[in-house]
């Protein structure tokens, strides 16, 4: 059966974002199809130029429960006298999901107030992934967190930038524990550093590996197989993740 995350109580009212060609944000024109520009192509795709579009702010009213979460979520932060405008950059409605972008030193307060507030209680979070946009000035690299309420039936997502220059992004390991490893699968990939992470080492690539493979500017092919001649430690003196 497919699932359908709007469906928890009264649905999104039917709300229908604008087409990303005609509002939102372009961060980035990208011509031809794979990247080449040293000519040559004879694909027939050099010519395409397509813009890449950041999804802008919503407005009021977001349609049925996405409301209700947006004014129980600014309520609860100025309970805690947060005000909301400093931590949500922006609310997102888009391809019939809610998005946050919140402010990365407010990110664990927002997480925890989303958890445990009784009227959110979005208990799960099932995972974050990275994201490298290139040509996004100063937030080239974004964390998404998918997070997931299963006493109200809703789903919403979070995300975070941060710039190239400064990666790091506060660990949310200590208010969602399955978060551990894929932290480190964004770290390892991305570079995302997440601070106050219990292990945060590479959980795929070795461990001197240079560079985070899945960046938009990281290198295509010709890179050496770095596994040959590789030696494994004894047990005893292999790092230790606890």
């Amino acid at each position: 059966m497919t699932e359908n995350p709007t469906n928890g109580d009264e649905g999104n009212g039917g709300a229908v974002p604008a087409p990303r060609d005609t509002g939102g944000e372009v961060i980035h024109v990208r011509k031809g199809m794979f990247g080449a520009n040293n000519g040559g192509d004879t694909s027939g795709y050099g010519g395409l130029i397509r813009t890449v579009t950041l999804p802008g702010a919503a407005s009021r009213p977001y349609g049925g429960w996405f409301d209700e979460v947006a004014d129980e979520l600014e309520g609860a932060l100025e309970e805690q006298d947060l005000l909301p405008a400093n931590a949500i950059e922006k609310t997102v409605v888009d391809r019939d999901e809610l998005t946050f972008h919140i402010a990365r030193e407010h990110l664990v307060q927002v997480a925890r107030t989303l958890r445990d507030d009784p009227a959110l209680r979005f208990e799960l979070c099932t995972g974050v992934s990275g994201v490298h946009f290139p040509g996004d000035q100063g937030r080239e690299l974004h964390a998404v967190y998918h997070l997931r309420s299963l006493t109200h039936g809703r789903i919403i997502r979070l995300e975070v930038s941060a710039p190239d220059s400064d990666p790091h992004i506060p660990s949310l390991v200590a208010v969602y524990p399955t978060n551990d490893w894929h932290e480190r699968e964004a770290y390892d990939f991305f570079g995302l550093v997440f601070d106050g992470h219990p292990a945060l080492t590479r959980i795929m690539m070795p461990d001197d590996w240079q560079g985070f493979p899945q960046r938009k500017d990281y290198p295509l092919g010709g890179i050496a197989v770095e596994y040959k001649g590789a030696q494994i430690p004894a047990p005893d003196q292999r790092r230790s993740y606890s």
